[in-house]
């Protein structure tokens, strides 16, 4: 059953840019060291906010991933750009 992920934030203006560039060091770091990590897509919405969309393998898979935390440099630089936390969740994909 593949998890997704789904985490709303937002980022100051002024952070856009660096949040961007740091974005592929996260998804690299996130390939190399997440056991169950599949993909992942940043959607920009209205209002600073932007929603990132995760998919694991298997809900197992995110919960590991979230107890080891921002513990590479490109995961932590990708974090450290984030300003509030909206809404994070997480489901099952569906597929018809």
């Amino acid at each position: 059953m593949t998890a997704v992920e789904l985490t709303r934030f937002r980022v100051a203006p002024d952070k856009v840019d660096e949040m961007l560039a740091a974005r592929p060091g996260m998804v690299a770091d996130f390939r190399a060291d997440r056991e169950g990590f599949l993909d992942a897509r940043l959607v920009r919405l209205p209002g600073d906010e932007w929603l990132d969309v995760v998919e694991w393998r298997s809900p197992e898979d995110f919960a590991a991933s979230r107890a080891k935390g921002a513990n590479l440099p490109g995961i932590a630089a990708f974090f450290a750009t984030l300003g509030e936390l909206v809404s994070d969740e997480l489901g099952t994909l569906e597929v018809w």
